[in-house]
């Protein structure tokens, strides 16, 4: 970069165009002087068709347009930020309400295990007294069982017992007693 800027100040100084120059300022050979009369004339044909009028009503007309687009930019921001703060409300009621929602599920369901705790106990004690009346029940069959059996067992001991020390005739007595005995009962 250092050696570029003396490079063109070289050049600059050996391509004077007052140096290409030849002859009067004011003569029409003089090439500077017919440039600066295309300026003039060309700075003069703008002048004349109001082109800088023109040019500096399209950058008033940019300048309007881009602060309406600002301005349209900033409602929407505005807008956005107000939609921000109502999504971020409806945010924080969402989340409250959800919150009472967990809590009303978590006290229905103590609730519901107390109610199965003591649907629980209710259905332990009808099973315990279910099955206290069923061994109550086959105790008393089991003990008439065996008392039936005694019976039985006694009766057919008492009958052998009764057959072999019985005689004939001690039988036949006690059938006639039978007899009788049954003929009173029934008239």
């Amino acid at each position: 970069m250092k050696k570029v800027i003396p490079l063109a100040l070289a050049t600059s100084l050996m391509a004077s165009p007052a140096l290409a120059a030849k002859g009067p300022f004011f003569s029409l050979g003089n090439t500077d002087f017919v440039v600066l009369l295309g300026l003039l004339l060309f700075i003069a044909v703008l002048i004349y068709f109001k082109v800088p009028g023109l040019l500096a009503g399209l950058l008033d007309k940019r300048a309007d347009g881009i602060r309406s687009e600002l301005d349209e930019a900033r409602a929407l921001r505005e807008e956005a930020q107000a939609l921000l703060a109502s999504y971020e409300r409806k945010s924080r009621e969402v989340q409250d309400q959800a919150d009472r929602i967990v809590a009303h599920a978590r006290e229905e369901s103590q609730l519901a295990a107390e109610q199965a705790k003591e649907d629980l106990k209710a259905s332990i004690e009808r099973r315990l007294q279910a099955a206290e009346s069923q061994i109550a029940s086959a105790e008393g069959a089991a003990i008439k069982e065996v008392r039936d059996r005694a019976a039985t067992v006694a009766v057919a001991a008492a009958r052998e017992v009764v057959a072999k020390q019985m005689t004939a005739a001690e039988a036949n007595a006690l059938i006639d007693s039978a007899i009788d005995e049954v003929s009173n009962k029934l008239h």
